[in-house]
């Protein structure tokens, strides 16, 4: 058989099937994620009924728990991936050791979208949202318009059940990317951690590499210019602030600056062209990149709110936006487990 060499004209329209081929591939976190969570959360919304929250768990959630002394409730980002952050909680968890490991409960919930759903032929109760807007706890959009925030509440309240956690001393709740938005979002105005600190239950917020924060005033550390995003929700509290949200700026910075809030930062996040990095004005004004973005909301707060401030940052040296090494580094064992290891700076 002879082969014969392609002409320019035959190369042009191979390259030219190429490039749509690549412009075809969707683009990170809008296609159907490959795994769903096995457990179900049920998350009430009032007189609207009540919706069902995909959950992973190292335990059955459904039966008490009354050995656990530690919950760590991890978030995935902006693909859904539940899956993969529930394969590295436990690595994580298998890392750290310790006495209390076996003692250990780890949560990964799951937010989906209209076409996880279809994909997975999933019934009607399963929650889901438009794109990311989980992120900043905007309502699902079916089975009920459902906060992402109150699905955290519905979580916690039964970590706070005595007949079915007597023994929890700790709660963790963290979150990487898309993930640490939301976590931190929900270390602002979440209510579920009230009925845990009320048994003397310590509840920390582990917020690893976001793209961004909700910030309590105008200021931001770049120019905002034209940009009318810049102090809207889910950037500031101006605009379609969800509403479960009931108190105001103030009143929750006050609360915020005095919970017990971990930024897990990756010295190395700094690519400004992170595909999955947002680079929406309203994110650009908050610095080029996720690690000066965390430093400078930090630095913000330490400015604000000084001594009041029980916040803490802790480096991952030489990371990046990978949600593994963030998790099971020293420093990231230290925030999830209390492991020792990590250097304070």
């Amino acid at each position: 058989m002879t082969i014969r060499p392609l002409t320019t004209r035959a190369i042009c329209v191979l390259f030219s099937l190429l490039a749509a081929g690549a412009m075809a591939r969707p683009a990170p976190g809008k296609s159907a994620v490959a795994d769903v969570a096995p457990m179900r959360v049920v998350v009430a919304a009032g007189a609207s009924g009540s919706g069902e929250l995909p959950l992973y768990a190292n335990v059955d959630w459904n039966r008490p728990q009354p050995e656990a002394t530690r919950a760590v409730l991890v978030s995935h980002g902006v693909d859904r991936n539940a899956a993969n952050y529930f394969a590295t909680a436990r690595d994580a968890l298998a890392k750290a050791g310790g006495d209390d490991a076996p003692h250990t409960v780890l949560l990964v919930p799951q937010f989906l979208t209209g076409t996880d759903v279809q994909a997975h032929d999933l019934d009607g109760a399963v929650l889901r949202w438009h794109g990311a807007r989980w992120e900043g706890g905007l309502p699902a959009e079916a089975p009920v318009p459902v906060s992402s925030f109150a699905a955290l509440d519905a979580i916690l309240a039964r970590l706070a059940d005595a007949s079915a956690f007597p023994a929890l001393r700790q709660v963790v709740i963290a979150g990487h990317s898309g993930g640490g938005q939301i976590v931190q979002r929900y270390a602002v105005v979440g209510n579920g951690a009230g009925a845990l600190e009320a048994r003397g239950i310590g509840v920390r917020y582990v917020v690893a590499n976001p793209s961004s924060y909700v910030w309590f005033s105008p200021e931001r550390p770049r120019p905002v210019g034209e940009c009318r995003d810049a102090d809207r929700w889910k950037y500031g509290f101006e605009g379609d602030v969800p509403p479960y949200v009931t108190q105001d700026a103030a009143a929750l910075e006050k609360r915020y600056v005095q919970r017990d809030v971990t930024y897990l930062l990756g010295s190395a996040d700094t690519d400004p062209q992170h595909p999955a990095l947002d680079v929406s004005c309203a994110a650009e004004a908050q610095g080029a990149y996720r690690y000066v973005r965390g430093l400078d909301y930090f630095h913000m707060l330490q400015a604000r709110d000084g001594d009041r401030l029980r916040h803490r940052v802790l480096t991952v040296d030489g990371v990046g936006h990978d949600e593994r090494r963030m998790f099971m580094s020293a420093c990231g064992l230290a925030a999830l487990f209390d492991r020792p290891g990590c250097p304070e700076r």
